[in-house]
């Protein structure tokens, strides 16, 4: 019963987030986080496809989870993942311009993807990317996740900012303060007993 609620807690979560991307920040071309943008420098500066570095980061920030977190996460990383991926593919055809203007898109889609890494973050799993990297960091030195994903992220689309273009870069970094601000008010909400053991339980599957 653990695993099938998990599966529909998690699968929630990270069509959530696809939605979000998918809905208001990719129609406006805002990068999501810190993995695409490092992806975007790479194939500027040294013409290195882009799906081949996002692979070569997931992979090796997954073989870290590994270690840091246990397989059971990884695994659910790997399936919230293939949701998300899934939902953009669905939703990205159907969407032929933006909703509205790209602050409100902005403000909205930013909100909606706090919430889905939110949850995904509370649960003990990631959407991969950099997500892994702070969801490690918050294991091992307590730090909480939404602030360290605010500077790992901030400070790889600022480096963006500074190679490729500002502007795109500015609204993802609102993007990145508003969402990990949601983070952190999820990931801090009190849970009763009986949720807390459901929450923790992954870690024995």
């Amino acid at each position: 019963m653990n695993i099938l609620k998990k599966n529909i807690i998690f699968g929630i979560a990270a069509t959530i987030q696809g939605v979000a991307m998918a809905t208001f920040l990719f129609p406006h071309f805002i990068p999501s986080g810190g993995a695409a943008s490092l992806g975007v420098v790479l194939n500027y500066l040294f013409h290195l496809p882009f799906a081949f570095t996002l692979w070569i980061l997931n992979a090796s920030l997954l073989v870290a989870a590994v270690k840091w977190l246990g397989k059971s996460s990884v695994i659910w990383t790997m399936y919230c993942v293939t949701v998300t991926s899934a939902t953009i593919n669905f939703i990205s055809p159907l969407i032929e311009q933006p909703i509205s203007n790209v602050i409100q898109d902005l403000i909205i889609g930013s909100l909606i993807f706090g919430v889905g890494i939110g949850i995904l973050f509370r649960m003990g799993a990631s959407s991969g990317g950099m997500d892994i990297l702070a969801l490690i960091l918050s294991k091992t030195k307590g730090l909480p996740p939404g602030k360290t994903l605010f500077w790992i992220n901030g400070s790889l689309l600022v480096l963006t900012g500074v190679v490729v273009d500002w502007t795109i870069i500015l609204y993802a970094v609102v993007c990145q303060f508003i969402g990990t601000r949601i983070i952190d008010i999820i990931y801090k909400l009190p849970l009763k007993s009986r949720e807390l053991e459901v929450v923790n339980g992954y870690e024995s599957i």
